[in-house]
């Protein structure tokens, strides 16, 4: 990767857009992504100096105290960015109208320790979860839009078919929420842009590929991650409600996640070369 990685100008598309990854800690990435005898607990910070961002999972399955907060963002270097799953235990529950206390506890209960590391927290709601406008729109309209005085970011990955409809499009774009769109086979796909940034998550990296993706995919989701910076709507990817007329800039998050995971940092940094080189 450049040295310049975090340098970029602000007004430099480049500078917009982030590719990452899932978590740090997984053994295939050892000798691998890692070079061979770094320890454990210096991967985060080899991690964050090759890649701009990182998925964190491990919250989705339970809030961490404030002080691993802390130490994770003191890991990293200056200009980089974690986002988080929000818990499970918020948007599996029976209704997402009911669930304050869960989305406060997570929110206020230590993500401050992150300061400017703090990127976009991720609602994933189940594929059990139908469509419901008015469940949808109180359980929105409860996400905390500021942290100690600061906008946070919040974005929904929807996983049941009945979200393929144009009034939640309308809906998330009433609340300003972006939507995740998740280049899969096994979940429901939809590129509508709902929100004043763009998160995706790629999953389709093939194990017999060096970089995960062919060169040519690599290409393609180079040039497409600086059309969505640049504002535009990427009417080719699937739709809901008719593509948007381009708009301003918009700060980009791309994750390769799940597939053939061992190749996933290798995608990552390859498609990150490929956006900060065209500039």
């Amino acid at each position: 990767m450049p040295n310049d990685l975090f340098s970029r100008p602000a007004g430099n598309a480049a500078a917009r857009i982030r590719v990452g990854i899932g978590g740090w800690n997984y053994a295939p990435w050892r000798n691998n992504f890692y070079p061979a005898g770094l320890v454990q607990r210096r991967e985060l910070e080899f991690a964050s100096h090759h890649l701009r961002a990182i998925e964190i999972n491990g919250t989705f399955y339970g809030a961490q105290k404030p002080a691993i907060y802390a130490k994770w963002a003191a890991e990293t270097p200056a200009g980089f960015v974690f986002s988080l799953k929000a818990p499970r235990y918020v948007t599996e529950g029976k209704r997402l109208a009911d669930t304050a206390r869960g989305i406060d506890g997570f929110v206020f209960g230590g993500l401050a320790e992150f300061g400017d590391r703090l990127g976009p927290v991720l609602w994933q709601l189940p594929p059990t979860r139908p469509f419901d406008p008015d469940d949808l729109a109180a359980f929105l309209d409860l996400l905390p839009r500021e942290l100690n005085g600061k906008a946070m970011r919040h974005v929904l990955e929807v996983r049941h078919t009945s979200f393929l409809d144009e009034r939640y499009v309308a809906l998330a774009r009433t609340h300003g929420i972006p939507t995740v769109f998740t280049d899969s086979t096994q979940h429901p796909s939809l590129a509508d842009i709902t929100g004043d940034f763009t998160y995706a998550r790629l999953m389709r990296s093939q194990s017999q590929l060096t970089a995960g993706y062919a060169d040519d995919e690599l290409d393609q989701w180079g040039a497409r991650a600086r059309r969505w910076a640049e504002g535009s709507d990427l009417a080719e990817l699937p739709h809901v409600a008719p593509p948007l007329a381009p708009k301003g800039p918009r700060d980009v998050f791309i994750y390769f996640i799940s597939s053939a995971k061992e190749r996933n940092p290798a995608a990552a940094m390859a498609l990150q070369q490929r956006v900060d080189a065209a500039g």
